[in-house]
């Protein structure tokens, strides 16, 4: 990849966290001429036989695919997944019902995490101007004077100064630790009671079991299941479970009762055997999210990704906003000449409101994803939405499609949500309180059938005041 000119080039960038927005991070940073040092506390991936981590596939959508752009990387990543154009729900009975994520030709894609990163290191490490570093461990850093203490894996320490720090160590950031002993610099971290466990569905016949181009949900009110595709025919099966329910299943005999009474249908693609020893493997995993700010401390320490913003994954958005974090950093440096005491203030000031809005957004989806595609209401105001997106598209956009397809502010996507559901609401309150009246009057002139009117008019009352509330956000 060729090296840029700047007059940044003898700037020093550590990059702390060898991960997905790490690794982008170091494209980004290089490709602009800085001298960049990635330290990562784990082992090359790319070597590695076996890779730590979380493995929950990941939904790349449009925001993502922007920054990969940006450093020649989404044509590529592009071929590495599947299409997936719809939700497919699954009833308890077994009937499946696809949900499109948006017009014709719109889609979000299942990419394998670990391949990523693998990706991405290689990416960065082509430019002259990297540096990779492994099994560094940080141990202590000065974000006035930008000197780092990093342990390596035979217990001997190496010191690293640099111009620029970039915090990209995850939601239990090394980096962030610093933050936290100032004052004035807010934190919190919220677990959501429900954990995770991962099942892996494998070809029949050497082809897919389902379905390939859906994200596949079985929807159960207070837990769900999703599975997304990948590219050796399997599907990873995610189960989402408060954890006391997931204790309360100690024996495989008990596992094959749950899933017969909530996953009838999912049995025999998953396999009762394996489903009896898969789901003893791992625990359930804790999920967390992660607010902070500001995300710098001066002019030589900053946070991206999960460091800087942990979300849930129930939006999809978690390494899209991530990606997204590069971009938005590249065009504040360009706008205040990379000069750092300006662009870090100005990072901070930007990207704080919107990583918050997609984390309350994520935090808000499961109860959407696991209990209100089931309702009818949600369907017939999803075909509302779109359909007054398709008339008028430039006023009326879905929440959805603003969030995953294009790179509206988060922020700014939610206010107009909340504008476009009050505008609608009130249009079929309008809409039908016009029907009740005329149908009032034509019953009225029919003395004969006036008591067949009060009962429906007032189912149809209380479904109105229910429309003041604002509807809750599309699912992944």
């Amino acid at each position: 990849m060729e090296e840029s000119s700047s007059q940044s080039n003898k700037k020093k960038v550590v990059v702390v966290g060898g991960g997905l927005v790490g690794a982008l991070n170091a494209c980004f940073f290089a490709k602009r001429g800085f001298d960049v040092e990635v330290f990562e506390i784990r082992e090359d991936i790319r070597r590695a036989k076996v890779v730590k981590g979380r493995s929950i596939n990941l939904a790349l959508s449009h925001r993502g695919r922007q920054a990969l752009k940006h450093v020649g990387m989404e044509e590529k990543i592009v071929s590495q997944g599947i299409p997936m154009h719809a939700r497919m729900i699954h009833s308890l009975s077994g009937k499946q019902s696809p949900i499109p994520y948006g017009k014709k030709g719109q889609f979000i894609l299942s990419v394998d995490r670990a391949n990523l990163n693998k990706e991405l290191l290689t990416a960065a490490e082509k430019y002259p101007n990297t540096k990779l570093n492994f099994e560094r461990k940080l141990q202590d850093l000065s974000p006035e004077t930008g000197l780092m203490t990093f342990a390596r894996s035979d217990g001997s320490h190496e010191e690293i100064k640099a111009d620029l720090i970039v915090g990209c160590d995850g939601a239990f950031s090394a980096v962030r630790k610093q933050f936290l002993r100032r004052s004035r610099f807010n934190y919190s971290q919220t677990y959501i009671p429900h954990g995770y466990m991962e099942l892996t569905m494998p070809p029949i016949n050497g082809e897919f079991a389902m379905k390939p181009n859906y994200l596949h949900i079985w929807p159960r009110n207070t837990f769900m299941m999703i599975a997304l595709p990948n590219l050796d025919k399997t599907f990873t099966c995610t189960l989402f479970m408060p954890f006391d329910e997931f204790e309360k299943i100690t024996t495989g005999d008990e596992v094959i009762e749950f899933f017969q009474n909530y996953f009838p249908d999912a049995i025999p693609l998953i396999g009762a055997d394996a489903l009896k020893r898969d789901y003893f493997r791992l625990p359930g995993q804790a999920m967390v999210s992660v607010k902070c700010s500001p995300y710098h401390i001066g002019d030589k320490c900053v946070l991206m990704g999960d460091a800087a913003h942990a979300v849930v994954p129930f939006y999809g958005q978690g390494m899209n906003a991530g990606f997204e974090d590069c971009i938005v950093f590249e065009e504040v440096m360009a706008q205040f000449n990379e000069d750092f005491s300006a662009v870090l203030p100005e990072y901070t000031r930007v990207r704080v409101p919107d990583d918050h809005a997609i984390a309350d957004l994520a935090m808000y989806n499961y109860i959407e994803m696991r209990a209100h595609v089931n309702s009818k209401w949600f369907l017939f105001r999803k075909h509302i939405d779109n359909l007054l997106h398709f008339l008028m598209p430039k006023t009326i956009i879905p929440l959805y499609t603003m969030v995953t397809f294009t790179r509206t502010r988060y922020h700014e996507a939610v206010e107009r949500w909340h504008w476009q559901d009050k505008v609608i609401n009130r249009g079929l309150l309008f809409s039908a309180t016009g029907a009740v009246l005329g149908g009032s009057y034509l019953l009225i002139k029919n003395h004969s059938h006036i008591n067949k009117l009060i009962v429906p008019a007032e189912k149809m009352w209380d479904r109105l005041v229910a429309l003041w509330t604002p509807s809750a956000p599309a699912l992944i």
